[in-house]
């Protein structure tokens, strides 16, 4: 792959502080990872709603909607993982520099990538949530019928069925989501903000 060359980057003379003062929050990126249908989506949809409400300004980054566009010529091959989430990461890094409440909701099965992700965030605004669930409660679930058909042999490096996910070690915070519903995993994510400084609300 070329690099690009004969580049420069441009400053706004908009500058971060002053954002953050006008919406009332600062900017951070809300990672959550975890196994297909453990309530990434879920959690994110509702956490982004509840933040709405609130007035932040906020966005989610799904993994199923970049695929449709920014990320549509990707597989799911280690090699196109790892390039999927590096380009989300690079994403996040502009909406957090932008003031926003990014919330991405990616499998992310490799720590190498997610801490790629972190180390292009400043420290503090970089909150890496496990959205926990056993891979026999998600295959219970399976939402989209995926789990059925990796197990068929008709998806090749399916998370946790063909392909492995390494569970977080460090991260911020963990939602176990066999036992806590929807609204309560939230609630902790919303706790984890206001704790780290991020909303005072």
């Amino acid at each position: 792959m070329k690099h690009a060359t004969n580049i420069t980057w441009h400053q706004s003379k908009v500058n971060l502080e002053d954002i953050e003062r006008k919406n009332g929050h600062k900017g951070c990126v809300v990672w959550l990872t975890g196994l297909s249908g453990s309530g990434k989506s879920t959690i994110a949809v509702e956490l982004e709603k509840q933040l709405f409400a609130f007035g932040c300004h906020t966005f989610i980054l799904d993994g199923d909607n970049i695929r449709h566009g920014l990320n549509n010529n990707l597989g799911f091959s280690p090699v196109d993982r790892e390039e999927n989430i590096r380009r989300i990461g690079e994403v996040a890094k502009l909406f957090r520099a932008g003031g926003f409440i990014v919330i991405t909701a990616f499998i992310s099965p490799y720590k190498k990538d997610r801490l790629a992700a972190r180390e292009l965030i400043d420290e503090g605004h970089f909150i890496e949530v496990y959205v926990r669930c056993s891979l026999d409660e998600c295959e219970n679930r399976d939402p989209k019928g995926l789990y059925k058909k990796a197990k068929a042999g008709l998806i090749p490096d399916f998370t946790g069925i063909s392909a492995p996910y390494e569970e977080p070690d460090n991260c911020e915070l963990v939602v176990d989501t066999e036992q806590l519903s929807v609204l309560e995993s939230t609630q902790l994510i919303i706790k984890e903000l206001y704790n780290k400084g991020i909303i005072d609300h």
